[in-house]
């Protein structure tokens, strides 16, 4: 079964590739290119030179006014957090919503690795359900997606903020953070802006048909996963069908809105549908933007 899951993520993975690489400007390098800064070396001021550059602890000890000379990070870190509490066990029987969202993570570990980036994982409920430290090779790799793909988690129940608070004290340096969930929790916001303050954040929202356009079938029992208890609901009713979509509409759009206010990418994949566009359209303005390359 690995065996056959790995396989469709490679040919995903190149699919992907292919489409990014044929564009007009840049390559799929660039997506994964690391948007940070670190301190290389110090030189004389020479006139034209930023003065926001100017080290004045070196320059006050009398022997000329230098400026720190900085060098792009060479060593990009991509982080994924993937939620995989009960609600992200929705969807059709043969498509999850957890299954796209681990085929999504491995598709994306497989091109960064490729482009030599460090990689690490946070698999979350309401608690730690897996954490693999960050690091390179393809052999890192696969096992990445080894441990994505056979989890069992222990928790049913979600709790984003405190998975986003672990990830902020485990990585130390600016990283590219792919948060992968289906945003069904409540008081999250604060922690999310501090994750987009810190690194380069893409928000991954994965949901499904039936959480927006449910079946009328009449009074049903419906289990609720996360709180391991049955409910009754008419799902004929006008009512409850028109809640049941503005609720999810209200918390896509606020989740939407979050992100462009605090400059991280959105975006929202039906986890029965083939996402591999979708990712091709994000990477195509990440490249863009973040690379400073004209869309044209």
């Amino acid at each position: 079964m690995f065996e056959q899951f790995l396989t469709k993520l490679r040919k995903y993975e190149i699919r992907m590739r292919k489409a990014v690489n044929s564009e007009r400007h840049g390559n799929f390098h660039s997506v994964f290119k690391g948007s940070g800064l670190e301190f290389d070396d110090l030189r004389l001021y020479q006139y034209g030179d930023d003065v926001r550059a100017i080290d004045w602890n070196t320059s006050a000890k009398g022997h000329g006014t230098y400026i720190k000379i900085f060098k792009e990070e060479k060593e990009q870190t991509v982080f994924f957090m993937v939620d995989v509490s009960a609600s992200q066990e929705v969807g059709d029987a043969a498509r999850l919503k957890i299954d796209a969202a681990k085929e999504i993570c491995g598709v994306l570990t497989l091109a960064a690795i490729r482009e030599a980036s460090r990689v690490g994982l946070l698999c979350f409920t309401d608690q730690k359900e897996r954490y693999v430290r960050p690091s390179d090779g393809m052999k890192h790799g696969y096992g990445l997606i080894s441990e994505l793909f056979k989890l069992s988690p222990q928790s049913f129940r979600t709790n984003l903020a405190e998975a986003i608070l672990l990830a902020l004290n485990v990585l130390k340096r600016r990283s590219l953070v792919f948060l992968i969930s289906d945003f069904i929790d409540s008081d999250y916001e604060h922690n999310l802006k501090a994750l987009a303050r810190k690194h380069d954040l893409v928000v991954i929202h994965v949901h499904d048909q039936r959480e927006t356009n449910l079946p009328k079938l009449g009074i049903l029992p419906v289990y609720d996963a996360e709180r391991q208890s049955m409910v009754w609901v008419n799902t004929s009713s006008s009512r409850y069908r028109v809640g049941m979509r503005e609720r999810y509409v209200s918390r896509r759009q606020e989740l939407e809105r979050l992100c462009r206010q605090n400059k991280a990418d959105y975006l929202s994949l039906d986890a029965r549908e083939d996402y591999v566009p979708a990712l091709i359209r994000l990477f195509r303005v990440r490249r863009y933007v973040k690379g400073g390359t004209p869309n044209t």
